[in-house]
């Protein structure tokens, strides 16, 4: 049994230290926002923060988390920039089909907080890997410049 912090509160998990981070979200802990997407950490469906840093939980073993925070989807909306950013996207219309949606707002999140006002350069850089598959990317994008005005 070991610790781990997640959404600010401290959770006793019962996995292997090799089970990957995004399992024991959702498994062990009910924590289903985040999700499952490809499972080798190329389409960013499954991203969290650790300590602030856009991560894929997929690939992540729980066992390296170690005393880092992390924060899913379920409370980034308790973040500066989370707000902004779910604001944004409730603003423009951003979601399609949704199933992307938590990663993307993870990794755009990370990329406000790091960086208040993105250039496109930025928002390239920090959405590649995120992939949607309803083609919703020009939406991200002013999403993200929306956030970043606001």
């Amino acid at each position: 049994m070991s610790a781990i912090s997640i959404n600010g509160k401290t959770y006793e998990i019962q996995s292997d230290p090799d089970t990957p981070l995004l399992w024991v979200l959702r498994d062990e802990l009910g924590l289903t926002g985040t999700k499952f997407g490809c499972g080798v950490a190329q389409c960013g469906a499954c991203t969290v923060h650790v300590d602030g840093v856009a991560v894929r939980s997929c690939q992540m073993p729980v066992g390296t988390v170690g005393t880092r925070a992390v924060t899913t989807i379920e409370a980034v909306g308790d973040t500066p920039a989370g707000t902004k950013i779910q604001k944004a996207w409730l603003d423009l219309e951003v979601v399609q089909c949704g199933y992307c949606q938590p990663g993307q707002i993870m990794s755009a999140t990370a990329l406000l907080a790091a960086n208040p006002k993105p250039d496109d350069a930025a928002i390239d850089a920090a959405m590649a890997g995120n992939l949607c598959r309803c083609g919703t990317y020009v939406r991200i994008r002013e999403g993200i410049k929306h956030a970043a005005q606001s």
